[in-house]
């Protein structure tokens, strides 16, 4: 028994919320492993890193249109089915790379196709997926589960390229074996997760009401400076930011390491990151919340610049690692302040059109990256790209004091959070 002078220990998190924390890692690490896989397998066939850039744009595409869809339909549907049926679609996409890489291609138009593919499928898991583990959170672990539900995507982030390099280079078609086997793990514990217990939207159906729903979200979000100014920093900082697209070609290029060296350097950003969010989960953020925010994503800018100059690889990995644990403080800041500043029968809403802006924003992102490799080579693409997070950060500093001023996660909560 606890004598009454000891603290108590941390409260044990809900079965639904641990399976669906596994659920996200096992996405994230299958995901992972083949987007960097199908990016390097693009690169392998073509030698372009404009096509790098190219490829991100297909997948941004479907997001865009699709994300607000998605997210009217996530606020009115059982969660847990949304997000069942878009990993199903993964699955399917998966075992077709995998048969299609295994033909040994000299085409890059059906890997193209695969990834928009994803990119539908992913419009509509993200805002379900980054839902639930707040809905199913009691209040008094919430930044808790906030804080572990990043780790679970760090995680990932790490194993999912790291077994993915050491796959390839045993076949090139096995890591989106192992994707495949991954995502059916994740419709195996979504059995496992309950209805999350929340208000849905109970506006009449059609079309034009799920048009209009979708445009109340996004005039909460216009009208919530908080929400807008965090949304709006990342989609600009990861926009100009998204050095990681040209992985491949940093690897090749500036260091001369293969298949394992370049899985290293993307398991990087999830070391940096997992080790921040690890951290994070157990010294939550109290105080400074906004400024905190503002400084990490300036500090990602500076770790971007280093990587762009430097043809060392342990100076690169060490910058990667750096700029994702920056990124992984900006993450759980906004990933916080969004949902709790939001009412949980807009949420789906609110985080499908972040979904459009902040994950969209890491596909033109890397668009961005390879036309601007493509133009100023790839040394100068990198470092402009840092110099201008900087600046979007100084900006974003000067015109929204109210995400600037944030000290406490309390202060933006809403009532029914």
């Amino acid at each position: 028994m606890t004598s009454a002078a000891e603290p108590p220990g941390p409260q044990r998190l809900p079965r639904g919320i641990r399976a669906i924390l596994l659920a996200n890692f096992a996405s994230t690490f299958a995901y992972l492993g083949i987007i960097t896989f199908a990016g390097d397998q693009v690169f392998a066939i073509t030698g372009r890193e404009l096509d790098l850039g190219l490829l991100g744009l297909a997948a941004f595409v479907p997001i865009f249109v699709f994300s607000p869809i998605a997210g009217t339909l996530v606020d009115r549907f059982d969660r847990r089915y949304i997000y069942a049926g878009a990993v199903a679609v993964e699955v399917a996409i998966a075992l077709g790379l995998f048969f299609y890489v295994r033909s040994d291609p000299t085409s890059a138009l059906p890997i193209f196709a695969a990834v928009s593919g994803y990119g539908v499928a992913r419009a509509f898991a993200a805002p379900a997926s980054r839902a639930m583990p707040i809905d199913l959170a009691p209040p008094e672990i919430l930044e808790r589960v906030i804080a572990l539900k990043a780790l679970a995507f760090q995680t990932g982030v790490i194993a999912g390229p790291v077994v993915a390099g050491f796959a390839a280079v045993i076949a090139p078609e096995l890591p989106y074996l192992i994707g495949t086997v991954l995502l059916l793990a994740v419709l195996i514990l979504l059995t496992q997760v309950p209805k999350p217990p929340i208000e849905q939207l109970g506006t009449p159906t059609g079309p034009a009401q799920a048009f209009r729903d979708a445009v109340e979200g996004m005039r909460y979000v216009r009208k919530n400076p908080v929400v807008f100014g965090a949304i709006s920093l990342d989609l600009f900082a990861v926009l100009l930011g998204g050095a990681t697209a040209l992985l491949p070609a940093i690897a090749e290029k500036h260091l001369g390491v293969g298949e394992i060296g370049l899985g290293w350097l993307r398991a990087a950003d999830g070391i940096g990151a997992a080790s921040v969010s690890a951290m994070l989960s157990v010294r939550p953020l109290k105080r400074r919340i906004g400024k905190v925010l503002l400084w990490s994503i300036a500090g990602f800018g500076l770790a971007t610049i280093v990587l762009g100059f430097t043809r060392n690889y342990a100076i690169a990995f060490a910058a990667i690692v750096v700029l994702s644990g920056s990124d992984a403080i900006s993450v759980y800041i906004r990933s916080s302040l969004v949902p709790l500043a939001t009412p949980e029968v807009m949420r789906g809403r609110v985080i499908a059109l972040e979904n459009v802006f902040i994950g969209g924003s890491n596909e033109l992102g890397s668009l961005e990256s390879g036309v601007a490799a493509q133009l100023l080579g790839l040394v100068w693409a990198v470092v402009t790209g840092g110099i201008g997070t900087i600046a979007v950060v100084a900006l974003w500093w000067k015109f929204f004091p109210a995400l600037r001023d944030v000290d406490r996660f309390e202060d933006v909560r809403v009532p029914n959070t």
